[in-house]
């Protein structure tokens, strides 16, 4: 009775006192409080609470990305960019260096700058990015014999795959300004194992993370497990005998392996950080394993960055 009692009173208050105060919480309470009565959902979808929701430093779009035949509300422009199936392209995301004409050039190439896309979380409304994989530094990629760019009818954008490299290296970067404040956020790379692929159980990875405090996060990582099989859990299994005996004198425990994603990808976690108000900076990650051991058969989409559930 004195909960009834209470919720009527709460929803006799004034609408705009009521989005004032569902604009300090998250887009998921938002919506869960629009549940609660008709004056609550009012104040849920008007404008005050979702122009508090898309972040107003939000990096230009390219053109055409938020097109439609008439202007979006703010709550359906957020919902646009919180379709994490769909994100959107960044408004610098095609400017690519060119290829030198000779191989022996594209050693240590870079790209002119990160090809990006975009999303916000639907629950936290935190930036979430794809470091796309033209827009990494990947060491001999642009060496045909060794990397193959080609396009899949499930990537909006071209992928990378392994032809065969000793020395297997990428890195990524992004500036601490484009990710939401007081957030923590997980590192994935993105990519799938097609059959016959070969060297990518054993020695494991190394993934890390360069913070802008000087941190940097280390992980011993796997990107297929030893019997060729992906995990659908993001934890560590058993691996075979023999490769138990040699990794756990150098390291005690198992590496980390993948785990397969709803849209039919693989990603592996690489690594958890934290940015804080204020930072200023470039995060960096890296994936490296430079074993004399032949690697072959990776399609890499890119690394991801989105908000992290500790706890």
């Amino acid at each position: 009775m004195g909960s009834a009692a209470g919720t009527c009173e709460i929803a006799r208050l004034p609408e705009d006192l009521l989005s004032a105060a569902l604009a300090l919480t998250t887009p998921r309470d938002a919506c869960r409080a629009a549940a609660v009565s008709r004056a609550f959902r009012d104040a849920a979808g008007s404008y005050a609470v979702w122009t508090r929701f898309v972040p107003r430093d939000l990096p230009p779009v390219a053109d055409g990305e938020l097109a439609g035949p008439a202007p979006p509300s703010k709550k359906e422009r957020f919902l646009r960019l919180s379709d994490c199936r769909c994100p959107v392209l960044l408004a610098d995301g095609l400017r690519i260096q060119p290829v030198p004409k000779n191989p022996l050039l594209a050693y240590g190439l870079k790209a002119c700058c990160c090809v990006q896309s975009m999303w916000l979380d639907r629950g936290s409304g935190a930036k979430c990015y794809m470091l796309l994989e033209r827009g990494l530094h990947i060491s001999w990629g642009c060496t045909p014999c060794y990397w193959h760019w080609m396009n899949l009818p499930d990537s909006r954008f071209e992928v990378a795959e392994l032809m065969s490299v000793c020395w297997f290296e990428i890195r990524g970067k992004i500036h601490s300004k484009m990710l939401s404040r007081d957030t923590a956020y997980a590192a994935y790379i993105v990519f799938k194992i097609p059959f016959g692929s070969y060297g990518l159980d054993y020695p494991p990875q190394k993934a890390s993370i360069d913070t802008v405090a000087g941190k940097k996060i280390i992980r011993k990582v796997c990107l297929k497990s030893y019997e060729g099989r992906h995990v659908n859990r993001q934890v560590t299994v058993p691996l075979a005998p023999e490769y138990n005996k040699s990794y756990r004198l150098g390291h005690g425990r198992n590496p980390v392996l993948p785990k397969e994603r709803t849209d039919g990808w693989m990603e592996l976690e690489m690594g958890v950080f934290y940015n804080k108000e204020g930072d200023d900076g470039e995060v960096r990650f890296s994936l490296l394993q430079t074993s004399g051991t032949s690697k072959e058969g990776l399609i890499v989409q890119g690394i991801e960055i989105r908000p992290k559930k500790l706890g």
